[in-house]
């Protein structure tokens, strides 16, 4: 059997703050630049979206409810140069998925240029775990109007002190 491979997201950006700043900002700052309106499932408000700071660490949104959806979970936790976490989210975007046969993995690296601006790359990678969703799922996160070039855009608005931008609905 052969098994389809999916050639990963890569997005890069360069930041004008230090590496262990972006670092802060992407993880305890996740809430403060990740919209509230990409989240798991319907009729939910968003109130919080986390990152725990460890191996093993959750990342996961909490509605009004105090309802938790746990969406992915910290594999590697390297400050403040590199964080990788399993994306538990499946291709229809309202469901999770913590098999790890069928997680795809998000890796954020930060390296310090001679300026003191962060090079920051993000790669989602290990897309045709997702079986037959996976292409869909690159599309989704690939574009640049939702997906992971829209979200590192509102990153670095966070970390350069702008108001992340917003997301432009249909």
């Amino acid at each position: 059997m052969t098994t389809l491979q999916i050639d990963p997201v890569v997005r890069t950006l360069v930041v004008d703050a230090p590496p262990d700043v972006c670092f802060r900002t992407f993880v305890d700052g996740f809430d403060s630049w990740w919209p509230r309106e990409h989240h798991i499932g319907q009729d939910r408000t968003i109130t919080d979206v986390r990152i725990e700071p460890r191996e093993g660490g959750r990342c996961y949104d909490v509605d009004t409810t105090g309802t938790e959806c746990h969406w992915g979970t910290v594999l590697t936790y390297e400050p403040p140069t590199r964080l990788v976490f399993a994306w538990h989210i499946q291709p229809d975007f309202t469901t999770v998925d913590r098999d790890p046969a069928r997680q795809s993995e998000v890796e954020v690296t930060f390296s310090a240029l001679d300026d003191g601006r962060t090079e920051v790359r993000l790669v989602h990678g290990h897309l045709e775990r997702h079986g037959d969703g996976g292409e869909q799922l690159r599309g989704s996160v690939g574009n640049d109007d939702g997906g992971w070039g829209f979200l590192l855009q509102r990153f670095a608005d966070r970390v350069e002190g702008r108001e992340p931008r917003a997301l432009r609905t249909p």
